[in-house]
């Protein structure tokens, strides 16, 4: 199916039927015996979610809040409960490689799902380069070397990204899968091991800064939360979509909010004071309960989280890529792989190229990642807003999932707000996607 270059229009009749199609639910594959595994759906929405977040952000809400920035990660993580399973209910009802694009051109017609497809495909290549340096960083912290270690460390990470995700979802979620349990496992045990240290007296006072600074240290931690949407481009992948995308989501939620809450929580309690003053507090949990240098402890963890954000990102990304190719949002020799069960080589190797071309911007401007990070930031919020708005539209109407969708919409509301001037990159790449579309010969 091509993307038309307008919206759909006409009659009332036509409108209404059109309304109708839409929020019928796509048609279920017969399960696929190679297709992935609920375990495999886990882990990758554990690697989308559980990011370098775990690693920092600890540190810079208790700085922002002490320990009152615990009631920021709990609202947090309540609020990921909707937006979460607003996309698991899209993604089960209708199961395409275009995720939250197909969603918008089911509810709003092709220009929005354009929009939505740019918006996702353009923040991947701008948030991995950031994510890797990020990583090389604590590579290089534990092992010297300066920049040529921190990116030689990037350097490796998209190798083995490509790689991976070259042979394609079969075996990039089952290496997914290995990776998840070893982080987990790491990062329970820590936090397990760290309570014998825990003294109830570091959660006094508890709201140090007010209680304003709440909202502070949320706002910072609105980050950790993103990725619910990167594994909807891989709803198709599933053996069968419509029970295990909500199982998968439903299970991610309770393993990435808890372990969450478990750092945060024990960060406070173990460090105190000091759980603001630090640059990465889970090195200091990890060096403190199982031992062994503190840096290079936090340089595994770091490899690992930054190996799972930007493996399952990929992932998604080539598939959209495939999918915007094949409904003429980006050029037609992207469409390979865009079936269910194939492997989207071209768009996976573009999306690599831009990485690896923004990492170069990086190495030879020395700007840092602060543009990469706000602009995959600002970008993610747009996706967001349409993909919520979508499932209001898509939804039965008064369902439990239509008024989750209503509760994801408000929240993501919040979020536009908090995001403010970050989504200047959105409504830039927003601009070149609708003169593609309506570029000359298609309309």
């Amino acid at each position: 199916m091509a993307f038309l270059p307008l919206a759909v229009t006409g009659a009332p009749s036509q409108a209404r039927q059109v309304t109708i199609a839409a929020t019928k639910p796509t048609t279920q594959p017969v399960p696929k015996p190679g297709g992935l595994s609920l375990p495999q759906g886990v882990a990758l929405y554990v690697g989308a979610v559980l990011g370098t977040g775990v690693i920092a952000l600890p540190a810079l809400a208790a700085r922002a809040a002490g320990p009152a920035s615990l009631l920021a990660w709990l609202g947090l993580v309540l609020a990921s409960i909707p937006l979460a399973a607003t996309f698991a209910a899209l993604g089960a009802r209708h199961p395409d490689s275009g995720g939250v694009s197909t969603y918008a051109r089911r509810a709003f017609g092709p220009r929005a799902a354009a929009l939505v497809g740019w918006w996702f495909y353009s923040a991947v290549p701008a948030g991995a380069p950031a994510a890797a340096i990020f990583a090389g960083g604590y590579v290089e912290a534990a092992f010297g070397g300066g920049k040529a270690t921190v990116y030689a460390t990037a350097l490796a990470l998209f190798a083995a990204v490509g790689v991976t995700n070259y042979f394609g979802i079969r075996i990039s979620g089952r290496v997914q899968l290995a990776l998840a349990g070893v982080l987990v496992l790491l990062l329970a045990v820590t936090a397990v091991a760290s309570l014998p240290h825990a003294d109830l007296s570091n959660l006094r006072p508890f709201a140090p800064h007010g209680w304003l600074a709440v909202g502070s240290a949320a706002a910072l931690l609105v980050w950790s939360f993103a990725g619910w949407e990167a594994v909807t481009h891989l709803a198709a992948e599933f053996r069968r979509p419509a029970r295990d995308l909500p199982r998968a989501t439903g299970l991610a939620i309770v393993i990435v909010g808890g372990l969450y809450l478990a750092i945060a929580a024990v960060s406070i309690l173990v460090l105190g004071a000091s759980a603001g003053d630090t640059e990465a507090p889970l090195a200091e949990l990890l060096a403190l309960s199982l031992g062994g240098p503190a840096k290079i402890v936090a340089a595994l963890v770091a490899l690992l989280l930054t190996f799972g954000v930007m493996n399952t990102y990929h992932a998604g990304a080539a598939k959209l890529g495939a999918a915007l190719g094949r409904d003429a949002a980006l050029p037609a020799w992207l469409a390979q792989g865009s079936e269910a069960g194939t492997i989207p080589r071209r768009s996976l190797g573009l999306t690599l190229a831009l990485g690896l071309t923004g990492l170069a911007i990086v190495a030879v401007t020395g700007v840092g990642t602060g543009p990469l990070v706000l602009a995959t930031t600002g970008s993610f919020v747009a996706v967001y807003a349409v993909g919520v708005a979508a499932a209001v539209r898509l939804l039965p109407h008064r369902s439990s999932g239509w008024w989750t969708a209503i509760v994801a919409f408000a929240t993501v509301l919040v979020l536009m707000a908090t995001t403010g001037p970050y989504l200047i990159w959105p409504v830039a790449v927003g601009a070149l996607a609708l003169i593609y579309v309506r570029r000359p010969g298609e309309g």
